[in-house]
């Protein structure tokens, strides 16, 4: 299961499911936004309104969907709903690829999820550091980690490096000995740590394994060394801007002055406001983004004005 490296300490193939053989051919090279989990007043799913966000994310030239990530509360769903959630995208969009965010702190309970939630339609799962006990996480702990989920996964895995949340990186060691695995076919890098993806890039050149930037604030920088695709937030708000920039890239064309104009926006659907933030900028450009579930907590009266005064700058009005 391993290329390149002996089987003898590392498993054995027969763990690996009948989907294997697609993971050969995955091509992450394009636009995946990380869609937001739409929920009514009392905070119940409501998927009548995922089906309208897709309908318009459809139209877009995303390569596919990455759903239940963070900007999709996945920490906060029961696996019946995620379940849902991932019936529900499939059923609406079944041409696209699906990224299901399925992990979880223990291995077991994460390799459930991935057969569960692939059962429900996903195509791959991404799969983030375990961190609550960050004491123990040492680089074998993440590789013996990663490798019985991806041993056990009847699709492709992709790792999630996002330290912002889970306080700590991915050690690229460790990353680099996982990107032998047959059934780990790349990297969602979300820390914007430019070194370290070209880094991972050059190690694993010789491999089926792809990066994926994580936010479009970085999409330039992260390119340039070796990713091929992104995972952005703002590409629920701004799809057309953030596939125009990755379609520039990949074109060699002057692009600097788009790459620039995100960086504000993103900023502020991210790191400064949150999800609250982002769901409040889909409820002005005709998707519903709704509440969040608690405890995150709307935006207040300030938090909606300055957000407004950043979107306006690149012409989205919200009010």
């Amino acid at each position: 299961m391993y290329r390149h490296l002996a089987r003898s300490s590392l498993g054995t193939l027969s763990n690996i499911r009948s989907r294997l053989s697609s993971s050969l051919s995955v091509d992450l090279a394009g636009v995946f936004p990380p869609i937001v989990t739409p929920f009514d007043r009392n905070e119940d799913l409501y998927l009548e309104k995922l089906r309208h966000n897709v309908d318009v994310w459809k139209k877009k030239s995303f390569k596919g969907y990455t759903v239940l990530g963070s900007n999709g509360e996945f920490q906060y769903l029961t696996i019946d709903e995620k379940v849902k959630v991932v019936e529900t995208l499939k059923s609406e969009d079944s041409e696209k690829t699906i990224i299901v965010g399925a992990g979880h702190e223990s291995t077991k309970i994460t390799k459930n999820y991935v057969s569960l939630l692939a059962e429900a339609g996903g195509d791959l799962a991404l799969i983030y550091t375990p961190c609550f006990y960050r004491g123990s996480m040492s680089p074998s702990a993440f590789i013996q980690h990663f490798t019985a989920i991806a041993d056990a996964s009847p699709i492709p895995i992709i790792l999630y490096n996002v330290p912002a949340n889970t306080g700590l990186d991915l050690p690229v060691e460790a990353v680099i000995m996982l990107a032998n695995h047959e059934n780990i076919v790349g990297i969602k890098e979300s820390g914007g740590n430019v070194v370290r993806i070209g880094a991972i890039a050059y190690k694993t050149k010789h491999l089926d394994f792809q990066i994926l930037a994580g936010s479009a604030s970085f999409m330039i920088s992260s390119y340039s060394v070796g990713a091929v695709g992104t995972v952005a937030a703002l590409a629920n708000v701004m799809g057309d801007e953030v596939c125009q920039l990755h379609d520039s890239i990949n074109a060699k064309m002057d692009c600097l002055d788009l790459q620039h104009k995100l960086i504000a926006p993103n900023t502020a659907v991210t790191a400064t406001f949150g999800v609250s933030g982002l769901k409040f900028v889909c409820d002005n450009v005709g998707l519903y983004g709704g509440p969040s579930r608690s405890p995150i907590q709307p935006l207040n009266d300030l938090q909606r004005e300055k957000l407004s005064s950043i979107m306006a700058e690149v012409g989205i009005v919200c009010s």
